[in-house]
């Protein structure tokens, strides 16, 4: 696991959404860690040590990813919900429409 890898550092086409649930020795594995990448405190670095010493347990996600760590990230994800959701996908489209078109 590595936080915001480099293009030379991706071996994987899998990534971690975010949606996490970990024990609580993960506090004593991050208070015993030594700051990762931009000198921060990584939450990977510690998932490693814990997926090395105890294991861990993934989801198989198939859908679309938006990155919510971006601002345009969160305007895509938001209209992609309520483009889709039936108590605004009607009035949004129209939205969309007339902006498009003017």
């Amino acid at each position: 696991m590595i936080e915001k890898p480099t293009h030379a550092q991706i071996i994987t086409n899998y990534s971690i959404l975010g949606r996490l649930i970990l024990p609580p020795k993960i506090f004593d594995i991050l208070r015993d860690l030594p700051r990762g990448a931009n000198g921060e405190y990584q939450i990977t670095d510690a998932m490693g040590v814990l997926s090395r010493s105890d294991g861990m347990t993934a989801v198989d996600f198939e859908g679309t990813r938006f990155d919510l760590g971006s601002k345009i990230g969160l305007l895509e994800a938001n209209i992609a919900v309520g483009l889709t959701h039936p108590e605004t996908a009607e009035e949004l489209r129209a939205y969309i429409e007339a902006i498009v078109h003017k």
